[in-house]
């Protein structure tokens, strides 16, 4: 991961590699983490199922849009993230610049150690997004919203564009990690990039159609994401295999979270 300065970075691969090739099984949350183990040395690695937990039943839209001040003619962007520089927070405020005249309001809840860097540029620079901080009612805002947006650096199977899909969201997502792994065709994907992040997010804004396809397709990926039971089910095999169980076994090849997946190779 793209965290530390090189001396970090350094030190963290030489035990990456000590643990990978000591462990029996690794399990990533990505694919492309599940190819970093296997070049590490991993004996055998595995994509982990990593499901969002259930969403309480979503408010009205109109009352929450009500609540929140925002109109109908308002064009109403959602990101959901920790405030974190995994998140880039930097690519949503040059974004967020470039929409300026096209009458969004960008919300952005949550909370982390970057709120207050993100509520100071918004000021400073006039920006359309409002930082609401940690919400409780996140199902609420994502009903409300046109579009949700995730600007994240670097993922693993992010929870908030799953939450997205299963309320039917449509979504603009960077395509790092294993976000195109979730998604799959049901999100508008594009490099970590501000401009290619506006421009997508335009085009979506001025095209109905496009959204509401994108809303059918979410909420049909969203019924074939793994859910708890799945999971438990891939970590009670996965550990039957490491201690040689009859029947424990890593399963079939699979490159897709869906309920039961198996090893990425």
């Amino acid at each position: 991961l793209p965290v530390g300065g090189r001396g970090v970075r350094a030190v963290a691969g030489i035990l990456e590699q000590v643990v990978g090739r000591g462990a029996d099984v690794v399990l990533g949350v990505s694919g492309d983490l599940v190819a970093r183990a296997e070049s590490r040395g991993a004996r055998r690695a595995e994509r982990a199922l990593v499901p969002a937990p259930p969403l309480p039943v979503a408010g009205p839209r109109a009352l929450t849009r009500a609540a929140l001040g925002v109109g109908d003619d308002v064009v109403l962007l959602l990101t959901v993230a920790r405030l974190a520089p995994q998140k880039g927070l930097d690519l949503l405020a040059d974004a967020a610049g470039a929409l300026r005249s096209k009458g969004i309001l960008w919300l952005v809840a949550g909370d982390g150690p970057l709120q207050g860097e993100l509520e100071g540029r918004a000021a400073s620079q006039r920006l359309p997004v409002r930082v609401l901080g940690r919400r409780e009612d996140v199902a609420d805002l994502l009903a409300a919203a046109d579009v949700v947006v995730s600007t994240a650096r670097w993922e693993g199977q992010p929870l908030g564009i799953q939450e997205a899909l299963a309320l039917g969201a449509p979504v603009v997502a960077t395509d790092v990690g294993g976000t195109r792994e979730v998604t799959q065709d049901a999100a508008v994907l594009v490099e970590p990039d501000a401009a290619r992040i506006a421009a997508a997010v335009d085009a979506l804004v001025e095209d109905p159609k496009r959204r509401a396809d994108l809303a059918h397709r979410a909420r049909r990926r969203a019924a074939q994401l793994p859910d708890l039971a799945a999971t438990l089910d891939q970590l009670d095999r996965v550990y039957r295999a490491a201690r040689g169980d009859v029947g424990g076994t890593t399963g079939p090849p699979s490159a897709r979270p869906d309920r039961g997946g198996g090893p990425v190779r």
